[in-house]
């Protein structure tokens, strides 16, 4: 009588001979096919990272009273939002910067909601006596950053940066048109503006001062709609008066009357309508590379940059595809000629690539696994195999797709490395049925395909399950990489059990239809191969089971066991295998960041950006760069988290620079950012800057990959007690890129009003500042009306920028006196005003409700890893002494996880950087590794009745590192975050393979075999299906080792899978045979005998 069947076998026998299995099949892969062709590709996964920035102005206000009166009051009111991470505060003269920033995952719009209504709810926090100005929110988010940026250039000295303006304002109308387009923007010139440049003198004689102009222009240019009157019996519309519209109604504005004769504002000021004084500079350089991107022009340009964004769920690929077309078409008509348009970001471009190159190896990894079931059981059973895997990751794409992730290059990455794993299922079950067809050839398929699907279906669920709870705790991982590493588990997880349901539903069907008319007895080759492992599995464990020697010899193998697991761990101690968060990949660009000395003219910020851009020039592979002085660049992810986009002051600049294609050339770009850093930071230096060389990077990105946070209770004492600790980063080896945000001196002078002197002349304190500041930074009083510009023209009053510059112009202005003998009469400003020379304030920061000041750095040299450098510096700073200087004492505290718990107990530092997200990730993927661990065991549990066996089965999980670390020693590669990942898939793969042993040997040793002897089978029987899955989860990993990010998930799986399944097949049944050779009787009746 034939033993029943279990749900495999059923649902086996069920589907293999059912008219709706074809159909199930073609339904898979059009869904497949539906999905990638709807689902939108990016070069990265979409994450929810939400971040605002609140700007409070408070014109003329210390720093040290926008911190007290506004900052920290805001903070306080801001941190109680539900899902807020970190506040982070800026206070300098006349404004606070409050950031705001939410958990990753925080939905962007429940963020935002929940931010405007705790704004407007709490309004009362700043007190409307105070000055302040209303609080302006500006959110940003992942989709703020640009996908395409086309710079606008030209080498016709007739055209200028302000030409190039308007021909980029105009494009961006026609850009916006794009479906799909969420923000499009212009990035330098001058802007277009009517100037009014006072002449003092001139003003003087009149008797006219800055704010009578300002007053005439606002009131000059007022216009309504009175009313209606009916005459003829018509309506009539009636409108008073009349716009300015151009620079000559500016001219021809009356402005006083001298001597019964109107003054018009021509008298006493020169207006110019074209740029304004230019406050930021962009330009454009070629490279020795130009020609790779069609530039046929060499030198340095005037230029602006268009960025545009999409929107949320666009597909990137298709809005930078549109964008480019439509900029085609303008060119002629919009785009003049003798501008030229370069092209200095395409993430559409790289994200389309990419995924085009990761479907290509998803499937020459799939053509590879289906070659080596060829070469192992038949070219049939390789037909099927191929049909099942293909017919899984097609669900598997639709999952991911209904799921709401994107192609890019995690979840591509997901299907690669899940390949080997999820092929594992079909290869089982094809090799069972290969095997029974060739034990029982005169036996009806149909008959013979339930059995042998039953053979391996519980453990096959069993062992699909064990993957599955290894990896799914993985979507767990807090912080920005568990949602950017979370396409691995999630698509790997539904691939699994995919994958498991194609086995037992199709398989079986394809099976029945293409083996029917195969001779079963033309397989014999399987018996010859049974037999020579069989023999060589009974030399090595025959000893092993000796009466006599066997316990000695047993002992031996442990301790080479331990040997190794012991050897390996010590790896990383002696740095041959490097750790480190992620390694950086190798894209196409990356950033130059300067600070020169607060108080530096923008003018000399643009030389000095371009003289870094000369270096950078005569790099092999660079194509073109651009400088932005007093402007930032489109920035990227790694800006958005940073906050490049801030970065307008006049000292500050970066540089864009562009490589050739990868593919062109031989180095990777980490290699040719570090290979620059020594001749731009000397150039930096040698004009009294610092600068920083920035790359993309390959994950969650920081403020630095080294920050130390300094805490204490005095501000004075904390900016002290950062100059030692970067003085420290300074003397570390290795140790690049330092800075901080203490600011250098930088002069001030102070007009102090006489308030007597004032007070008798009957002058306003009021009306000095007023007209001080209208000389100065100038006002856009008013705009002009007509035309068809998409931009505001304003009109704004100010001094000539030659004029500016001495104080004595300012001096000479004039203001009216309101009262007293002097009523109406003009005063000079210089009669009522001294001159106080001080120096400029310093910027204040805060997290968190704490004052802080931070120190930064960056890890150069052979180790490349910011950990190393940071403890490097931790043996120079920790325990330092803090006397020599006013107000310090005793020794720097120190912290890794969080703030100080008292942070006014002394001053203190608290790590950050990569650091932290290191500690955070590893935290995480520990506590993920330990739960799949623990999800593990129940499952073995749950199946074998035993808390024994489970252990052993597990046991092989700790060899799994002999093969990981010496394969990164190997390969010089550092371990890494995918390096862990792939440890954590290695414990469901490794457990798959004891399961199909220990449950071999059990149905043995149930239907009557010795114990030793079936130990001996079950490795020689179950080495060829065990050796299939762990040749197709390597050759599926192999696919993925060119990529620097994810080499160290290629690595442990190569290595680990290789390494722990030879070892495996030796120590599993030695250590069952250990464990359970008193136990004989628990494995004949599992029901009465419970391990």
């Amino acid at each position: 009588m034939d033993k029943p069947l279990g749900i495999s076998g059923r649902i086996a026998a069920g589907f293999q001979r059912n008219a709706i299995t074809p159909l199930l099949a073609l339904v898979l892969l059009l869904a497949g096919i539906f999905a990638t062709l709807i689902t939108p590709k990016e070069e990265e996964p979409q994450i929810d990272v939400t971040m605002a920035n609140v700007l409070v102005p408070f014109p003329g206000a210390s720093a040290r009273d926008v911190e007290a009166l506004v900052a920290r009051p805001a903070e306080q009111v801001l941190s109680r939002i539900a899902g807020v991470e970190h506040v982070y505060t800026v206070s300098r003269p006349g404004m606070a910067v409050i950031t705001v920033q939410f958990e990753v995952g925080v939905p962007n719009q429940t963020a935002l909601v929940r931010l405007y209504d705790t704004v407007d709810s709490h309004a009362d926090w700043l007190s409307p006596q105070l000055g302040v100005g209303k609080p302006l929110i500006k959110p940003k988010g992942i989709d703020d950053v640009p996908i395409v940026s086309f710079t606008f250039w030209t080498a016709d000295p007739e055209r200028a940066a302000f030409s190039l303006q308007q021909v980029a304002r105009a494009t961006e109308t026609e850009l916006k048109r794009i479906p799909g387009t969420r923000d499009v923007a212009t990035i330098g010139g001058p802007g277009h503006v009517i100037r009014v440049d006072m002449d003092t003198e001139r003003m003087n004689a009149h008797g006219i001062t800055a704010q009578d102009l300002r007053g005439a222009l606002q009131l000059a240019n007022a216009s309504q709609p009175a009313g209606s009157l009916v005459a003829g019996n018509r309506e009539v519309l009636v409108q008073t008066g009349t716009y300015l519209e151009s620079a000559e109604d500016v001219r021809t504005l009356v402005v006083g009357v001298q001597d019964r004769k109107p003054v018009f504002l021509r008298d006493v000021a020169e207006v110019v309508d074209g740029p304004d004084q230019p406050s930021q500079y962009v330009w454009f350089g070629t490279g020795v590379a130009a020609e790779a991107r069609g530039i046929e022009q060499q030198g340095l340009f005037p230029a602006v940059t268009l960025a545009l964004s999409k929107k949320p769920g666009a597909n990137a690929a298709d809005v930078a595809q549109a964008a480019m077309q439509r900029l085609e078409n303008l060119r002629g008509s919009v785009i003049p000629e003798g501008v030229e348009v370069t092209v200095t970001r395409d993430y559409g471009k790289t994200a389309n690539d990419k995924a085009n190159q990761l479907i290509g190896k998803l499937a020459f990894a799939t053509a590879a696994v289906v070659a080596l079931v060829f070469f192992a059981l038949g070219r049939r059973e390789a037909i099927i195999v191929g049909i099942a895997v293909t017919l899984t990751l097609a669900a598997t794409l639709f999952a991911s797709w209904a799921w709401g992730f994107t192609l890019n290059r995690v979840s591509l990455f997901a299907l690669i490395f899940s390949i080997g794993i999820l092929v594992d299922d079909a290869i089982v079950v094809v090799e069972n049925i290969h095997r029974w067809h060739t034990l029982e050839p005169d036996t009806p398929l149909w008959k013979l395909i339930p059995k042998a699907v039953d053979e391996v279906g519980g453990p096959t669920i069993l062992a699909t399950f064990t993957v599955i709870a290894a990896l799914l705790p993985m979507a767990f991982v807090t912080g920005l990489m568990g949602p950017y590493m979370s396409p691995i588990p999630i698509n790997a997880s539904m691939g699994m059990f995919i994958s498991l349901v194609v086995a037992f539903v199709v398989t079986p069907w394809l099976a029945q239809k293409m083996l029917k008319n195969v001779d079963a007895r033309q397989h014999g080759g399987e018996d010859r191969m049974t037999k020579r492992l069989d023999g060589l599995f009974r030399r090595v464990m025959t000893p092993m089971f000796d009466a006599r020697r066997g316990g000695r010899n047993r002992l031996a193998l442990w301790v080479v066991v331990f040997a190794l697991i012991g050897a390996s761990v010590a790896l990383p101690v002696v740095q041959l295998v490097v750790m480190k968060m992620l390694p950086f990949d190798n894209k196409s660009e990356f950033q130059v960041v300067l600070d020169m000395p607060v108080g530096t003219p923008v003018e000399d910020t643009a030389r000095v950006l371009n003289e870094i851009g000369a270096h950078l020039a005569t790099v092999p592979e660079v194509t073109d760069w651009q400088s932005y002085a007093g402007a930032a660049a489109p920035i990227n992810f790694n800006g958005l988290v940073r906050q490049y986009y801030l970065r307008s002051a006049p000292e500050q600049g970066d540089i864009q620079v562009n490589l050739v294609d990868k593919t062109a050339r031989e180095r990777q770009s980490h290699e040719i950012a570090v290979s620059v850093r020594d001749a731009v930071t000397a150039i930096a230096l040698r004009n009294g800057g610092n600068v920083k060389v920035v790359e993309v990077p390959p994950g969650p990105p920081v403020l630095s990959p080294i920050v130390a946070e300094i805490y204490g209770p005095d501000y004075d004492g904390q900016v002290e007690v950062a100059r030692r600790v970067r003085a420290a980063f300074e003397d570390t080896p290795d140790i690049v890129g330092v800075d901080d945000t203490v600011d250098e001196d930088a002069p001030k002078l102070v007009l102090r009003v006489d308030q007597a002197k004032a007070a008798r002349m009957g002058v306003a304190q009021a009306d000095i500042v007023e007209v001080v500041r209208l000389g100065l930074s100038g006002e856009n009083v008013t705009p002009v009306h007509g035309g068809d510009n998409k931009y505001e023209v304003p009109v704004r009053i100010q001094l000539p920028a030659v004029r500016q510059s001495e104080l004595g112009n300012l001096l000479s202005m004039q203001v009216r006196a309101r009262g007293g003998d002097n009523a109406g009469q003009l005063i000079n400003i210089s009669e009522v005003v001294q001159v106080a020379e001080t120096r400029r304030e310093q910027i204040l920061y805060r997290k968190d409700l704490l004052p802080v000041v931070y120190v930064t750095g960056d890890m150069g040299g052979k180790l490349d890893s910011p950990l190393y450098g940071m403890f490097d510096i931790r043996s120079r700073v920790n325990g330092m002494a803090l006397e020599g200087a006013p107000g310090l004492g005793g020794t720097l505290g120190e912290w890794f996880i969080r703030q100080p718990a008292d942070p006014y107990a002394g001053y203190q530092l608290k790590w950050d950087g990569e650091w932290q997200i290191t500690y955070e990730t590893f935290r995480d993927m520990g506590a993920a590794y330990a739960v799949g661990l623990v999800l593990i065991y129940l499952l073995v549990v749950a199946q074998f009745r035993s808390y024994l066996v489970p252990l052993i089965i597990m046991a092989p999980i700790p060899l799994t590192i002999v093969g990981v670390m010496p394969g990164h020693a190997l390969f010089g590669a550092q371990f890494t975050a995918t390096s862990m990942i792939g440890m954590i898939a290695l414990a469901g793969i490794i457990v798959r393979n004891s399961i199909l042993l220990v449950d071999f040997v059990n149905q043995q040793v149930a239907e009557g075999m010795e114990f030793g002897e079936a130990l001996i089978r079950a490795a020689a029987v179950r080495a060829k299906p065990i050796g299939l899955t762990a040749l197709a989860a390597m050759i599926g990993a192999v696919f993925i080792l060119d990529d620097p990010i994810f080499n160290g998930l290629a690595i442990s799986l190569i290595f680990g899978i290789f390494v722990s399944t030879v070892l495996t097949l030796v120590v599993i049944p030695v250590l069952y045979y250990a464990a359970m050779r008193g136990r004989i009787a628990s494995l004949k009746n599992p029901e009465e005998n419970p391990a």
